[in-house]
């Protein structure tokens, strides 16, 4: 058993998550065939829109993006693998600074409660997610989960046609930010690095601490209000550990917010419905749900939380001031990648980066 299996039994993790997965919405067999079909010709249609709106195009020569239209149970396989892929480096590095190993029964035992712990999260996010582009893992794909879409276009009362290809919108965009900028990746790939070398935990307190945190997220899950809610912070506790958090941070607030600011931003002309269906779905994010509950004890801090919103205003205010093609400066390398304090403050990276005073145009 490697080292990396020894913290999170990732195949136990996986069947859990399968066995507690919820069915989704009902409908025929030809509503879902319609369904796929139509979220497969929406995302090739939303790229023409994202590319014309942001002004970027993938890299010629480049790995040809493929999109997946997926159930429930491919969610959470697809998520299983890149959350392992994720996590590995850091228990392998961590391992490799151990002067002995725990047995192996300790290892069995401990490893098969993370897993099982960790299915259940993964279980409960696979009936909420609507998309995402994988960037670890098998990489490369556009993930659409079919039925969470429609369960929510249902719930939010709303035409399905502008629902999948507002959504589409969004995935796509993320899906071109790492096909047009193939360095944000292994920047990425890199600050996790950073972040294990700045780690002085052993893997068995890592895997402790793991299995707390998901403890209280499973709490949360319930609506529950105890525990330690410190959460993944409570593993930063370095300086550095923490300058790599924000970095981290505020990367993960660009790609966010760049998105958010697409999927608005190409207007009634392309979505004729865009005005209600932002209004709807911020309803929907509003007031401590199960999603709000389970991210938050995962971060630990609800002002990380506020960041990713941040990452919108960052977008809109930048563009505001130089234009699209001023805010794709951001994209030229990781010096130009806005700081934690910028995100609030989008003057201030415009003039680090542009070199001149912000002035709205």
């Amino acid at each position: 058993m490697s080292s990396a299996s020894a913290m999170v039994d990732w195949e136990l993790a996986g069947r859990t998550a399968r066995r507690l997965v919820g069915p989704g919405p009902e409908t025929t067999r030809e509503e879902a065939t319609a369904v796929v079909r139509e979220l497969h010709e929406q995302a090739a249609v939303a790229v023409a829109h994202v590319e014309g709106l942001t002004g970027l195009s993938p890299v010629p020569g480049g790995p040809v993006p493929q999109v997946a239209v997926v159930d429930r149970p491919a969610w959470v396989d697809a998520n299983t693998a890149g959350m392992q892929a994720l996590l590995d480096p850091l228990v392998d590095a961590l391992a490799a600074r151990q002067e002995t190993r725990p047995g192996p029964l300790a290892t069995a035992i401990g490893s098969r409660a993370t897993g099982v712990q960790a299915g259940g999260v993964l279980a409960f996010l696979s009936s909420r997610v609507l998309g995402q582009y994988e960037v670890f893992g098998t990489g490369g794909r556009l993930l659409l989960v079919a039925p969470n879409i429609v369960d929510a276009e249902r719930k939010l009362g709303v035409e399905p046609s502008d629902f999948r290809l507002w959504v589409c919108l969004h995935e796509v965009t993320h899906q071109l930010q790492f096909t047009a900028v193939p360095w944000l990746r292994e920047h990425l790939e890199a600050q996790v690095g950073e972040f294990v070398e700045a780690t002085d935990l052993t893997p068995d307190v890592l895997r402790d601490r793991l299995r707390d945190v998901l403890r209280g997220v499973t709490d949360a899950i319930r609506g529950g209000e105890g525990g330690d809610d410190s959460g993944l912070m409570a593993l930063v506790q370095d300086p550095r550990q923490r300058e790599v958090l924000d970095r981290v941070t505020a990367v993960m607030s660009l790609v966010e917010g760049h998105a958010e600011y697409v999927m608005d931003g190409v207007g009634p002309d392309v979505v004729p419905s865009v005005r209600t269906l932002r209004k709807r779905f911020a309803q929907r994010r509003k007031g401590r749900g199960p999603l709000d509950r389970v991210l938050r004890r995962l971060l630990g801090l609800e002002q990380k939380m506020k960041q990713y919103a941040d990452g919108r205003r960052f977008v809109g205010g930048v563009v505001d001031l130089v234009g699209m093609e001023g805010l794709n400066r951001v994209w030229e390398g990781p010096a130009n990648l806005p700081r934690i304090e910028e995100l609030t403050e989008p003057a201030r990276w415009v003039e680090r980066v542009h070199g001149r005073p912000a002035i709205t145009a």
